[in-house]
């Protein structure tokens, strides 16, 4: 195990994704969901699940 990537849970990732995509809908609230959805899922490399789960309950206000 490295000390520069430590070992991740599984839900760690989308904890951090979904604590982002807050911060940014916050920061840029003239930007589209879609596109600050799929920045984050791309960043945090969510799988497939992961990702329809975020725009599930995210994609829209």
């Amino acid at each position: 195990m490295s000390a520069e990537q430590p070992t991740r849970l599984k839900g760690d990732r989308k904890k951090q994704a979904l604590a982002e995509l807050c911060l940014l809908l916050e920061k840029h609230p003239d930007k589209s969901r879609q596109s600050l959805l799929q920045q984050v899922e791309m960043k945090y490399d969510l799988t497939p699940a992961e990702c329809e789960f975020l725009r599930r309950n995210f994609q829209n206000p």
